[in-house]
């Protein structure tokens, strides 16, 4: 991976964080061409072409990933398996730092590259 495509986006890179885990995502998704948002209830969904690539529900972010990113991210802190679809992980940061924002956006880039 390209060490620029894990960085956040320019109105992230400031020492701040993000004030939540949406924001982060939002951020990241409007710097990306080909993403469509939809909501579907209470959660957001992140489409390009005509994949569901991520969703945002209740503080829980879920990302459709390749297998190997998939088991690497699986051994991150607050990550875990998707409940709803076994081809996803969530992520569902109990503290939003620096550290889980840029996890945040480097797992939402990859997921809206591996639809591409």
């Amino acid at each position: 991976m390209d060490p620029s495509d894990a960085r956040l986006p320019d109105e992230l890179e400031d020492e701040a964080s993000p004030a939540s885990l949406e924001d982060a995502v939002l951020a990241a998704a409007a710097h990306l061409p080909g993403v469509v948002m939809r909501d579907a209830g209470q959660r957001r969904e992140f489409i390009v072409g005509s994949r569901v690539v991520a969703t945002l529900e209740a503080g829980v972010a879920e990302y459709l990933l390749d297998p190997a990113v998939a088991a690497a991210a699986l051994r991150t802190p607050d990550t875990r398996r998707s409940a709803r679809a076994a081809d996803r992980i969530a992520f569902e940061p109990r503290v939003l730092d620096r550290y889980a924002a840029d996890r945040a956006v480097a797992w939402f880039r990859s997921a809206v590259r591996g639809a591409g």
